[in-house]
């Protein structure tokens, strides 16, 4: 097989969890060639390379071969190679350690003192 859809191939090498999320995820233009929206029934060739936003991660990954259908997730390296930089990941792991307060359980709302304090940690 010398191309496939691409939505097809997002939910084959486990990309998107549905195939349905993966036509509605190039619909809404956050799979990219180029920089260039795809539609859900474009062709993906070995390789190209698309830049795909999933949730606040943006994944760059180039096609290596197409799966007839969905794979486990040990041969999911088989069929892309993972192109996103080290420092995506970083990010995201950035955002879920420090991306929201967590307050112990009881301890009821921030005072207006405390609040200010986490607003200048956030964004400043």
């Amino acid at each position: 097989m010398e191309e496939q859809r691409i939505d097809k191939w997002l939910w084959c090498v486990r990309l998107f969890k549905t195939r349905s999320m993966a036509t509605e995820a190039c619909r809404a233009g956050k799979v990219k060639m180029n920089g260039v929206p795809v539609k859900p029934s474009h062709d993906a060739k070995p390789g190209q390379v698309y830049d795909i936003s999933i949730n606040q991660l943006h994944k760059t990954v180039e096609v290596k071969g197409f799966p007839n259908s969905r794979v486990a997730a040990k041969l999911v390296p088989d069929y892309l190679v993972d192109l996103t930089p080290e420092e995506e990941y970083e990010r995201i792991q950035m955002v879920r350690q420090y991306g929201f307060e967590k307050r112990d359980r009881g301890a009821g709302r921030p005072t207006k003192r405390e609040r200010r304090d986490i607003e200048e940690f956030k964004y400043k």
